[in-house]
This record gives C-alpha cells, structure tokens and sequence, in this order.
C-alpha cells in the first residue's frame, strides 16, 4: 500500500509540474497576494475529484464519449487566446511595479470563476488527471495510488501559490511585471494552438 501511495504521488507530482495556464494563474494571484488560499483550494480539490474519478474507471466514459473532449478542446482554446490576449495587453499598458497591497483585487467570485475555467475547460486536464492516470492506477492498490497523486496536487498548488512571494524582490522592478505578463500570454496561445492543432 505505501508503494502505491509513493507511486501515485510521484506520478501525480511528476504531471502536475508542467507550466501549463492553470499553474502561471496559481503564480500570479500568488505574487499579487489575492485570494491566494481560495485558488489554491478550487485548484487541488478539482485535481482531488478529478484523479479519483479516473482511478475509479470514469476514463473508460470519456475515452467511449470523445465528443465530449472535443468540445472542451475547442471552448479551453478560445478561453486561452482571449485570457492571453489580456495578458499581452497588459504587458503594453503597464509601466509601473506592482506592490500587491495596494493593487485593487478582483472579486473572490470572478477569481474563483476564471480558475475553474482554466481546470475545466482544459482537456490536457483530464488527459493528465482522469485518463492517464486511472489507467496508470490499474497497476496499483487504487485506494492509495489515489490519494498519492492528490497529496502531491495538494502540496503543489499551495507551495507554488504560498511560495509565489518569495519573488516578490523581482517584481518590484516594473519590467519584470511585463516579461511575466508576455511568458503567461504565450503559454496560455501556446497551449491554444495545441489544443486547435
């Protein structure tokens, strides 16, 4: 059981570590200081269901319902052109650093909102979290390999949100908002473009 608990966790952890549009969005509202607590949680309980849904056979229904892949395939792409549109826009608007205390928060509703989108609408989501590794999880004692892969989501999201500030010295420099804002921009098209080609 402790083996598949190890399993789980360094195959969860080893996923979950790509820069993708949901990981640069944990780090932003974490160097802004916003509503960290709240993304960090909708992020990893959303990861938590998602991981027990495919080790609990859920990746056989998608796999026989591809439709259903497609069209979250085509709502995440224009999700993350427009949000990387924004974030390109930024990048040319802004000309001063940011101090997250003083910089006027986004609603916990519309922030929750957005991370839900980026989880949900994302199909490399369920690739990762419901079909490769509930079909990985049939080598191992289900019940442990499970919860292995969702301590690691756990672990992850709050370390990459909490520990965000640390980075804070960078970011006092305006250009350094700027050269993010682009990074976040390019990630979101370019994961876009993968997901359209």
């Amino acid at each position: 059981m402790l083996h598949s608990y190890i399993q789980g966790f360094a195959i969860g952890l080893s996923l979950i570590l790509a820069i993708g549009a949901q990981n640069a969005f944990v780090l932003k509202q974490g160097l802004k200081k916003q509503h960290v607590f709240w993304v960090c949680l909708v992020c990893a309980l959303s990861d938590s269901l998602l991981i027990l849904l495919g080790v609990l056979g859920f990746s056989q229904l998608i796999q026989s319902h591809a439709d259903l892949i497609v069209w979250a395939k085509y709502f995440g792409a224009a999700f993350l052109l427009l949000y990387g549109a924004q974030h390109f826009y930024q990048a040319i608007r802004h000309s001063e650093s940011l101090v997250p205390d003083e910089k006027q928060a986004s609603s916990v509703l519309k922030i929750i909102l957005i991370c839900l989108a980026f989880t949900w609408l994302n199909p490399h989501v369920y690739l990762d979290t419901v079909v490769l590794i509930g079909s990985i999880s049939t080598q191992f004692v289900h019940l442990p390999f499970a919860l292995g892969a969702i301590t690691a989501s756990w672990i992850f999201f709050f370390a990459l949100g909490y520990g965000a500030r640390f980075l804070l010295p960078i970011f006092n420099n305006p250009k350094a908002w700027q050269v993010l804002d682009v990074v976040i921009g390019m990630v979101m098209w370019g994961i876009a473009i993968s997901l359209l080609f």
